[in-house]
């Protein structure tokens, strides 16, 4: 039980005190869970944030599940994973509570806007960097057309369009590597 409250409390210093996403956590994470408390090695650590980042989710959140399940198994697992989560849950509970507050204040009203306004400038720029470095070909720009469309006004399940997406670029990648 004291492993268990162990890889609590490590895993939700680490997820209190890491900003900049999984990469920051990094050191923090050789230092607490390789040198401190030797629940991994450095190779296995490596192997753990490796995988996390291959697999769906935060970084964060899949190496802490890799570690607590190596430490202590299924409940490390869970326990760890709550850890690593808990912090981010309590600061935007508070915030949450804190905003609503406020929310009817028009200066705060207008600051949002303006949020809302450089979270689209941003996710513009991302769409737009990402179609320079992957859509290089005539038929790249059909199917992100196709998909695009498909998503806003058809409004099917973007997990559809990915799939149906991967597979055409399967099938149009094996007829241009025949031709």
């Amino acid at each position: 039980m004291l492993v268990l409250w162990d890889l609590f409390r490590a895993f939700f210093t680490i997820g209190a005190l890491t900003f900049g996403g999984g990469y920051a956590m990094l050191p923090m994470l050789e230092r607490e869970i390789v040198q401190k408390r030797k629940w991994a090695t450095q190779e296995d650590l490596l192997n753990y944030f490796a995988i996390g980042q291959c697999t769906p989710g935060i970084i964060a959140v899949n190496t802490a599940t890799f570690v607590g399940h190596k430490t202590k198994g299924f409940w490390g697992s869970i326990v760890a994973t709550l850890g690593v989560v808990a912090p981010s849950i309590i600061i935007i509970t508070v915030i949450a509570m804190v905003l609503e507050n406020f929310m009817d204040i028009a200066w705060v009203q207008n600051a949002f806007a303006g949020i809302r306004v450089a979270v689209c400038a941003l996710i513009t720029a991302s769409v737009i960097k990402l179609v320079k470095t992957n859509v290089k070909e005539y038929w790249h720009i059909a199917l992100a057309v196709v998909a695009f469309v498909v998503v806003a006004f058809v409004k099917l399940s973007p997990v559809y369009v990915v799939v149906g997406c991967a597979v055409l670029s399967f099938i149009f990648g094996k007829r241009e590597a025949k031709a």
